[in-house]
């Protein structure tokens, strides 16, 4: 793993750090490929059930979490590099997983550094974030999901409203709004995200990953569809130790020792 980007594993939880404050956290081909190494290290990895991507923003005056992708690495004729072949843009925004990725945000989301925040799972933000596609100032489009997304997570109106305009929702409006989880004080997203991960682990991962994989699949399955995967998953999860395990515990009135088989 590069420095440019940071993997480390806290219990179950994975902690993946952007690192280059110096460029506002853009994304070049050494962002892509480690983001998609980190995910790929997250997956593999069976003691790790969630997975965190937050970013540095040390020495930054206005705090940036990500500003999208590096326009100089697009100017010299590197913009194919922002791109993974399994994630799509910065290695992530199309990567498929089973684990839940929850990101925390201290700081400006703008562009792709967005439309990262909308491929995850959950978004803890502080009040100090803001979230926008700013493409249109640039006489670009949100080419990396956001397009779609940001209607998903917020709504059509307001969602047209910030992508026609190119201007940033406050934090304050995108916790009304439904896009943030958790709304926090600066400087305390990845503990309040480490602690929402905590209690995420708490659960059955097996159940964890596939209720995941079914509300996310209701954003653009009809109902058979729907049901037909969820008899799929339902039939997986009973068949698993952990069913076993997570009935004996309740019948002993204990706490259930979850090993994700």
């Amino acid at each position: 793993m590069s420095d440019i980007v940071k993997y480390e594993v806290q219990g179950r939880i994975a902690l993946i750090t952007l690192n280059r404050p110096e460029a506002r956290n853009a994304v070049n081909g050494d962002v892509a490929t480690g983001v998609e190494a980190a995910i790929d290290q997250m997956e593999a990895d069976p003691s790790v059930w969630v997975g965190i991507i937050t970013a540095n923003t040390e020495g930054q005056e206005r705090p940036v979490f990500c500003a999208g992708a590096d326009l100089k690495a697009i100017n010299s004729g590197n913009a194919a590099g922002l791109n993974t072949k399994r994630g799509g843009f910065a290695g992530f925004v199309y990567r498929e997983r089973s684990k839940p990725v929850i990101v925390a945000v201290d700081g400006l989301a703008t562009a792709g550094g967005c439309e990262i925040v909308l491929a995850a799972d959950l978004v803890v933000a502080t009040t100090r974030s803001s979230f926008g596609l700013a493409e249109v100032k640039r006489n670009l489009i949100a080419g990396a999901g956001g397009l779609f997304r940001l209607p998903r997570a917020i709504g059509q109106a307001a969602a047209m409203e910030a992508i026609l305009t190119g201007e940033p929702i406050p934090a304050a409006r995108a916790y009304e709004l439904g896009l943030i989880s958790r709304l926090v004080e600066p400087g305390t997203a990845v503990q309040e995200a480490m602690a929402l991960a905590g209690k995420i682990t708490e659960a059955a991962p097996l159940a964890v990953w596939a209720s995941r994989k079914v509300v996310l699949a209701a954003a653009y399955s009809d109902d058979e569809t729907l049901k037909r995967m969820t008899n799929e998953e339902f039939a997986k999860v009973m068949g698993s130790d952990d069913t076993k395990e997570g009935l004996t515990a309740f019948i002993e009135k204990r706490p259930p020792n979850w090993q994700g088989r």
